[in-house]
């Protein structure tokens, strides 16, 4: 077994693993505890009561966060020339239809976010087989397949994030940067939150939010006081 870093060691001196943590006080320890010389990522992490083999289970959504990632997110927009203006005015950083669908179908993947208008989903069908797994291939659940190319485009590159929970019943999602004050953290994280209680299914029985924790990059995770949350009533 590996002799804990000085950094390690100092970083176990200042939490409580058996500890239930309060959103707030988690927040500013967060920076006490992370010794990244990167802005590192903030993480949320929910374990849900569900079972996302049920269809009517299987949470998926999207969230605008308050305060943004402090990411910068890529954004390619598949779209017919009609529409290109508007996505390149909004901010969309690639623009195009068939060149970029060649492009995909030969490795290239190095984008954030794909949004496309419903007219070349057919085309954008061709390549789902390699999108789907990365998370990558446009949704009218997400806001990702619309006329509104614009609104997409800003709504992205402002912080709006898409999240779903893996198979085992969890969703993790990336809420900010370390160097976020914590009081914008933890108002990152309380959007994010709100939004997956809202998604509980009508017919799910038992305790739909069971725990949920937050870290940076590389820093043990923070276990949440969830009554903080469902103590609001927005889990019924």
């Amino acid at each position: 077994m590996s002799k804990l870093t000085k950094n390690q060691k100092a970083v176990k001196e200042k939490i409580d693993s058996t500890k239930l943590y309060g959103l707030d006080e988690a927040c500013a320890l967060l920076k006490e505890i992370s010794y990244t010389k990167f802005d590192a990522s903030v993480e949320i992490t929910t374990n849900l009561g569900v079972d996302p083999r049920k269809a009517n289970q299987m949470i998926r959504g999207v969230v605008s966060l308050p305060n943004g990632t402090g990411k910068v997110t890529r954004v390619l927009v598949l779209c017919t020339p009609d529409k290109e203006n508007e996505a390149k005015e909004a901010g969309a950083d690639y623009v195009g239809l068939d060149e970029y669908i060649e492009k995909i179908k030969g490795g290239w993947t190095d984008i954030d976010v794909i949004i496309c208008t419903p007219s070349v989903m057919a085309k954008v069908g061709q390549i789902g087989r390699i999108l789907g797994p990365r998370g990558l291939m446009p949704n009218p659940k997400t806001g990702t397949v619309t006329m509104d190319i614009a609104n997409a485009v800003k709504e992205v590159k402002a912080g709006k994030i898409d999240f779903k929970v893996d198979k085992t019943g969890i969703i993790h999602a990336a809420i900010g940067k370390v160097s976020f004050a914590p009081e914008k953290i933890a108002e990152n994280a309380r959007a994010f939150v709100s939004a997956v209680l809202k998604l509980k299914p009508q017919t799910l029985k038992g305790t739909y939010l069971k725990s949920a924790t937050i870290c940076t990059t590389m820093s043990p995770a923070l276990k949440l006081d969830i009554k903080g949350f469902t103590a609001t009533g927005a889990e019924k």
